[in-house]
């Protein structure tokens, strides 16, 4: 797709208005005098009817307005030149100025050899222009199209904070003609990239419109009032024993995180992964839903062990949700963190950290439902200080009950005494001050 083909696939009818281009006219082939580059130029633009490898301008998806950035890869690979920096910093102060969110629709094999050191430097440029717009609290929100590869990837793609990705499209750092001649091609794509939890979807273009429309609407509906708490849809008397609530919380029955978030939500859309190689979509759910016609962001463990992937990209949903003044709900059910030697290798300690840290940096109100089992510290780095409750089929302890009696040195047969004494039922927990009962949050 050219550039123009892609802003009326995302754009309201008649709603895409170009900005402005004032191109400074550049010294003859190029700063570096490169041969033939200016002949170059002009064939792409022939060809193409752009005079450069971006488009830039304003329209309405599904309602919202926001910039869209359009890169066309006929005019030299969609490359990145000095006129094309200028095209996007503009880009970038006119969103700030008009509190836009910013969608970069990105097609591009990355730096533009004819202008050498002077190209690359454009990177440096465009990370500042949307470190400020991350900065004045305005969401981006990156489509991949074919290919992304180079600085385009690394800055506009993956620095977005919502990233998705057309099928078949080739995503990665390295361009083809970089890559080393034994190089699995398969990892440079989109669905590898969704699978690293480096982007967040595969949208069809059919879908595209709406699935970015929705992404705009949700990311852009700030609130200050907290995330109200969401019924319990499980058992509703309370666990006569220790035991019987640690039985209780494992019953296969039990709803999970998935029905919860179906009850609570009108609609919802998911985040994935932690940016960093890792993504663990069995274990947490993230993302952002309307309930009752306004954003709510969510994480949500599902009753499995937490992986070190999970406790960071719920950190990433956090950090977003209150750099944009979205109130979060979170759902904790987990055993407790992942303790096999490669959770160790990914950084389980650390992970943890960043989301104790996270959740208690967080400006923006954070609510907490405790769902189902509430094992240790992987389940209490999910919880919001003075704001959380639990369901009557749910527990929290310090530690698992069996784990206990084996650090105290206790028998098997002790197991159960033991989670009496450790006082981890919902009302126990209510009366030792650690949950609230009140159903107002």
């Amino acid at each position: 797709m050219s550039a123009r083909d892609v802003l009326a696939l995302v754009s309201d009818p008649s709603s895409f208005t170009e900005l402005p281009h004032q191109d400074a006219e550049s010294a003859p082939d190029g700063p570096l005098g490169w041969p033939g580059y200016d002949a170059s130029r002009a064939r792409a633009a022939e060809r193409t009817g752009e005079r450069e490898s971006v488009v830039c301008g304003t329209a309405r998806v599904e309602g919202t307005r926001a910039v869209l950035i359009a890169f066309e890869f006929g005019f030299l690979g969609g490359s990145l030149g000095e006129r094309t920096g200028d095209r996007l910093v503009a880009a970038f102060t006119y969103a700030r100025e008009h509190r836009l969110p910013v969608v970069p629709l990105v097609a591009t094999g990355g730096s533009r050899m004819q202008e050498g050191m002077l190209a690359l430097t454009q990177l440096q440029r465009v990370a500042r222009q949307s470190a400020l717009t991350r900065e004045a609290g305005l969401p981006q929100v990156a489509v991949l199209r074919d290919p992304t590869t180079g600085g385009g990837w690394a800055t506009l793609g993956a620095g977005a904070d919502v990233v998705l990705a057309l099928p078949g499209a080739q995503v990665g750092f390295a361009g083809s003609r970089v890559r080393p001649p034994d190089a699995d091609p398969a990892a440079y794509t989109a669905r590898a990239q969704v699978a690293a939890g480096s982007a967040d979807a595969v949208v069809r273009p059919e879908e595209l419109r709406a699935t970015l429309g929705l992404w705009l609407r949700l990311l852009t509906d700030p609130s200050d009032a907290p995330a109200p708490v969401p019924r319990a849809l499980g058992a509703t008397d309370l666990p006569a024993s220790g035991w019987d609530a640690v039985r209780r919380a494992r019953a296969p029955e039990r709803p999970r995180a998935a029905r919860y978030l179906d009850a609570y939500f009108t609609r919802r859309l998911a985040i994935n992964g932690d940016r960093c190689g890792g993504a663990d979509p069995d274990g947490m759910l993230c993302g952002f839903g309307e309930h009752e016609g306004r954003t709510v962001a969510y994480a949500a463990q599902t009753g499995t062990a937490t992986r070190p992937a999970g406790y960071r990209t719920a950190t990433r949903l956090i950090r977003l949700a209150d750099r944009l003044g979205i109130p979060v709900l979170t759902l904790v059910d987990t055993p407790g963190a992942a303790n096999d030697a490669e959770a160790e290798r990914q950084g389980a300690g650390a992970a943890i950290a960043e989301l104790f840290g996270a959740v208690a940096a967080a400006r923006t109100p954070l609510t907490t439902l405790v769902v189902g089992e509430g094992g240790s510290g992987g389940a209490l780095a999910l919880a919001a200080p003075g704001r959380t409750w639990a369901t009557p089929d749910s527990y929290f302890s310090v530690i698992a009950p069996e784990l206990a009696a084996a650090i105290l040195k206790r028998p098997p047969h002790e197991v159960e005494a033991t989670a009496d004494q450790l006082h981890i039922r919902p009302q126990d927990l209510a009366q030792l001050g650690l949950i609230r009962t009140d159903e107002s949050a």
